[in-house]
């Protein structure tokens, strides 16, 4: 049931913010440093089978996430290195 609620939801958003919400699956996903079989699957499922999205624009945008996250990280160690002074 929330599956379907979700897919619904993903509808109802324009394609740009339906490509966002899956890089963010990706991300998230990853986030252990692995993506299990099953969340590959699902993942597989939503942008390929019910939202018709291509990969390479989910994985641009993925790529974009994870450098965000990657510069967020690296300057917050700079600002703790910082107070450590």
């Amino acid at each position: 049931m929330m599956h379907a609620e979700g897919i619904q939801g993903l509808k109802k958003l324009n394609v740009q913010t339906q490509i966002r919400c899956i890089a963010w699956l990706c991300v998230i996903a990853n986030a252990d440093g692995f993506m299990d079989r099953e969340e590959w699957a699902l993942i597989y499922k939503i942008y390929q089978t019910e939202l018709n999205l291509k990969l390479d624009d989910v994985m641009n945008i993925q790529k974009s996430l994870n450098k965000l996250i990657h510069e967020s990280r690296y300057k917050k160690h700079q600002n703790n290195s910082f107070a450590i002074l």
